[in-house]
């Protein structure tokens, strides 16, 4: 009789935890958004943000990775609650790891709007949610549906941007950051398939080029040797450091798979991406979004989850009236 009520209360206790786990694990997602969240208080704010954003890609087709870029490095400081945005010393976009995004001034003018059209609604987080959602529309894209009602953040810290994922990083080091915020070795793949559009400054990869191996004097083995003349001769060894290079060669302007081709080819330009292929944890996911589809789909659904990963809901947050200064 003792041993059987131990074995159940046993049970019982393993039961708990894993509900608890599963609590935790809604709660850091995110559940309070929702698709449609304004729907009464702001009916057109997806269609303001998403014809601001088009309007500033017409000029600027770099707004486009630039704002995905800053989602991304919004949600992993703090979770998605738009503290990237905040003017001041010190904070988050003084960072090092932020010092080059851009597409400020998108998120200001479809504040402005959005004010104008409902004063006080929408947070400055789900606009910018929103926003990195039609920069990969606009570039030729799949869409999905993006759950809002976040708050806006207080709290913008350069400091707290060491968690950021860094060019240098190991796939180890890579899905450990990944894994902190709840997400899985699918989404580190299939998120930083983002690098699909955009580009890099010289300076974050030159040294793969000249200094990589133990002895200083050549290239990381790891690159085409086809490709390596041609990155070469775009970034000379004592070249300019800001120019900018595409991350996916022949296609940085589209959004489509071809990115995980040129991992496969091991013509990736920054390390961190190229060891995507290189390890054989991660190899399976690039082998499979080498398709259009299946990369479009899991991507969405990715996206979907990081911009719910530690979100303020209710009174967890504000809405600024205007990007915040500390």
């Amino acid at each position: 009789m003792g041993r059987g009520s131990n074995s159940n209360h046993t049970i019982i206790m393993m039961f708990v935890v894993v509900l608890l786990a599963q609590l935790r694990a809604s709660l850091v997602h995110g559940q309070a958004t929702r698709v449609g969240f304004y729907s009464r208080t702001c009916p057109r704010v997806e269609s303001i943000v998403r014809s601001t954003v088009q309007t500033y890609f017409r000029s600027n087709s770099t707004i486009a990775p630039g704002l995905l870029r800053m989602h991304f490095h919004d949600c992993f400081v703090h979770g998605c609650d738009a503290s990237i945005l905040i003017d001041g010393a010190n904070t988050e976009k003084t960072a090092p790891p932020n010092s080059l995004l851009r597409g400020y001034e998108v998120i200001d003018d479809a504040k402005a709007k959005l004010e104008a059209a409902c004063p006080g609604v929408v947070s400055c987080a789900d606009i910018l949610a929103l926003a990195a959602r039609d920069s990969v529309f606009v570039t030729k894209g799949s869409s999905w549906q993006v759950p809002t009602g976040r708050r806006d953040g207080r709290i913008s810290l350069a400091s707290d941007t060491s968690n950021l994922p860094s060019f240098r990083d190991s796939v180890d080091v890579q899905k450990q950051k990944f894994a902190e915020k709840g997400l899985e070795t699918k989404d580190l793949v299939a998120l930083v398939g983002g690098h699909t559009i955009g580009t890099v400054a010289c300076q974050f990869f030159r040294y793969r080029l000249y200094n990589f191996t133990i002895n200083g004097n050549g290239a990381d083995p790891t690159i085409d040797p086809t490709f390596l003349p041609q990155l070469q001769a775009l970034c000379p060894q004592n070249g300019d450091g800001t120019r900018r290079v595409g991350l996916d060669t022949g296609s940085q302007n589209r959004f489509d798979s071809s990115f995980f081709n040129n991992l496969r080819n091991s013509r990736g330009v920054l390390e961190s991406d190229q060891k995507l292929w290189t390890d054989a944890s991660t190899r399976t996911f690039v082998q499979r979004f080498q398709g259009v589809r299946g990369f479009s789909a899991e991507f969405g659904r990715s996206m979907v989850k990081m911009s719910n990963v530690d979100v303020k809901t209710g009174t967890k947050g504000v809405s600024w009236r205007k990007r915040s200064s500390k």
